[in-house]
């Protein structure tokens, strides 16, 4: 596999902006191997749009610097990433182990380009899994105040360099201090039923209200619980047969695979958050 750059960058559409990054990078000899565009009007009388761009291209001598002093002159808004670098996963998990057994072995599997520096958790249930690949685990329970609880946790993740918090069924609310620290570099994972089913047993008032589909959402973690922009959902239908147990077990299934499907998203650098709490993903 080609060692690569990753572009992403966005800016106000106006003609030549792809051509300027295509040719800068033709100038090193570089090959493009992947481009994606989107441009966006927030209403049908708007007459300049919002241009989204991912690039991947073939990593030699000059390109990248080359890059970078074009796209500032432009004022256009970048990220470019390293594909031989890669992303310092901090998983966070509870007592369910479906979410964070999913993560864990795609990275291990090399399906997801990721290193899992460290698990962090409120229980000891999933302490084998991390050791059984020499995962640093650390046990931090909820049993003090939250502040001191989330100072032991971030002091956790600077001592490992994290560059991404995976909430894997992490059963505690994250303040406003710690979300701060990782904008947009937290993930968690939800069933798709809020806010319809809020609360305590989510899956047991959803049989009750008779639902046809079962489903999860994989978003990035704000202030706001549970309304953080969406990087990816998906949906498994049900019927009338299905009892709460059902449920519970068709849920964990989806949840699983929407929050490995997101942390891909975020680790190959597909994922654009825009103004208004959106995202573009170049799946």
């Amino acid at each position: 596999m080609h060692d690569k750059y990753m572009l992403l960058a966005t800016c106000k559409d106006k003609v030549g902006i792809t051509s300027l990054i295509t040719s800068t990078i033709a100038q090193y000899n570089s090959n493009i191997l992947h481009l994606d565009h989107f441009t966006e009007y927030d209403n049908k009388n708007d007459t300049e749009g919002n241009l989204y761009l991912r690039f991947e291209f073939e990593k030699v001598d000059g390109v990248k610097a080359a890059l970078e002093t074009e796209l500032a002159s432009h004022n256009i808004t970048y990220e470019l990433f390293d594909s031989s670098v890669k992303t310092k996963i901090a998983l966070f998990v509870s007592k369910e182990d479906h979410a964070f057994n999913e993560v864990l072995l795609r990275v291990q599997r090399e399906e997801i380009p990721a290193e899992i520096v460290c698990v962090v958790s409120n229980h000891e249930n999933n302490r084998h899994f991390a050791e059984s690949f020499n995962i640093p685990f650390y046990y931090v329970p909820s049993n003090e105040e939250k502040p001191v609880v989330e100072q032991k946790i971030l002091d956790i993740c600077a001592k490992h360099d994290t560059e991404l918090i995976v909430l894997a069924k992490y059963m505690q609310i994250l303040s406003d201090n710690f979300v701060n620290h990782y904008e947009h570099k937290i993930i968690n994972i939800h069933h798709s039923f809020l806010p319809s089913f809020i609360g305590a047993n989510p899956y047991k008032q959803a049989w009750e209200r008779g639902v046809k589909l079962v489903g999860a959402t994989g978003h990035y973690v704000t202030s706001d619980l549970d309304e953080g922009p969406i990087i990816d959902q998906d949906v498994i239908r049900i019927n009338h047969r299905y009892n709460v147990q059902d449920l519970r077990k068709t849920g964990r299934h989806v949840e699983s695979q929407v929050l490995a499907q997101a942390v891909e998203y975020h680790v190959l650098h597909k994922v654009i958050v825009t103004t208004g709490n959106k995202t573009i993903v170049f799946a």
